[in-house]
């Protein structure tokens, strides 16, 4: 059985990668711009057809694919290649990747939300004894928390997360009482000892059911989306202020290993099916977010230099050497690969533990 969700698990990676490329290439096909090759996987080929400008390839290795655009890293002359483009067609082309595999995260949770009869939203439900913060100036029983130091509680627990992250000295709330938004900006409420347990904030929250309609379905699977954007991003700073660390972080094994868990947790295989399926929209959300950031390598390291040469053309008239760019990224490359390695060897040392 085991094997069964490794399996899945690489062939969900597989089909975000392609998914990513399709978006690529579409979006080339859409701009006019020459693709010489678009495969689905890596590796040896097995099977190819040709057209007047374009080889359709399947490879061995069901680990991704690629989009081979004409000039892609340097001119090559063609009117048609990638590096010829303008700065909005290029854009495009380099944002269509992520878009595609946000799209996939959005209808896979679409598709999971459909047989959804109710949905949660975090709502304050009582307060632990000598919270001093209890009334009209401060929070109420059955405020509904919208926001916790500028994150967004799209989800139910989503406050749990962002109030153990917190520093504990202070934290800004927006909450909904009666249908309207009440924000209390530096709000007094520290950490303390609440009912013998220490470092809590002596709130208790609970769930707000919301009915499942086609409206609410809709709605909370782009919530659902939005949240996963945002969880990225909050992950990310909490690495860069030291409060998250290796720990916390998972490659390629670490994603495969949690994908065998929830499947051998789940009671069933609809069950496990769905648990697949919903942990494959955060992956591909994930792939969305992650891959627009700018690193050289990635997408958003090129879109970085795509802003770059605009500025500089606007400015000086020229561009960045290509030869600097193709620099960074390789440099880029070799990082980013030495970085998975070390989370990968990590992930590895973490299963023996």
């Amino acid at each position: 059985m085991t094997f069964i969700y490794v399996l899945a698990a690489i062939l969900i990676f597989g089909l975000l990668i392609a998914l990513h490329e399709l978006g690529h290439f579409t979006a080339a096909k859409l701009c006019g711009v020459r693709v010489n090759e678009f495969s689905i996987g890596m590796g040896p080929l097995l099977w190819h057809r040709e057209t007047e400008e374009t080889q359709y390839s399947f490879r061995l290795l069901p680990v991704g694919g690629f989009c081979a655009m004409e000039g892609e890293d340097e001119d090559t002359g063609d009117e048609r290649a990638f590096a010829r483009q303008g700065f909005w067609k290029k854009l495009v082309i380099l944002t269509a990747g992520a878009f595609m595999n946000f799209l996939t995260g959005v209808l896979i949770l679409l598709v999971l939300y459909a047989g959804e009869s109710a949905f949660y939203v975090d709502q304050i439900a009582g307060f632990a004894d000598g919270f001093p913060l209890e009334g009209e100036d401060g929070l109420m029983v059955g405020d509904v928390i919208y926001k916790i130091d500028g994150y967004r509680t799209y989800m139910r627990r989503d406050s749990e997360l962002f109030l153990r992250y917190n520093d504990g000295q202070g934290v800004d709330l927006v909450v909904l009482r009666d249908g309207e938004k009440v924000t209390l900006k530096d709000f007094p409420m520290y950490r303390g000892t609440y009912n013998g347990q220490e470092g809590k904030f002596g709130l208790s929250i609970g769930g707000l059911e919301i009915p499942a309609t086609a409206w609410t379905k809709l709605q909370f699977g782009w919530y659902q989306a939005l949240d996963f954007v945002q969880l990225v991003w909050f992950s990310l700073v909490q690495l860069v202020t030291g409060n998250a660390g290796m720990n916390d972080l998972s490659g390629p094994v670490g994603i495969v290993t949690t994908i065998t868990e929830v499947g051998t947790a789940s009671k069933t295989a609809l069950i496990a099916v769905q648990n697949i399926a919903y942990f494959a929209a955060l992956i591909a959300v994930n792939l969305a977010v992650m891959n627009l950031l700018p690193i050289p390598a990635l997408d958003g390291g090129r879109i970085f230099f795509l802003a770059v040469d605009a500025v500089t053309m606007a400015l000086f008239k020229r561009k960045v050497p290509e030869k600097y760019q193709a620099a960074v990224n390789a440099a880029g490359l070799v990082m980013l690969l030495g970085f998975m390695l070390l989370v990968t060897v990590h992930d590895v040392f973490k299963l023996f533990q």
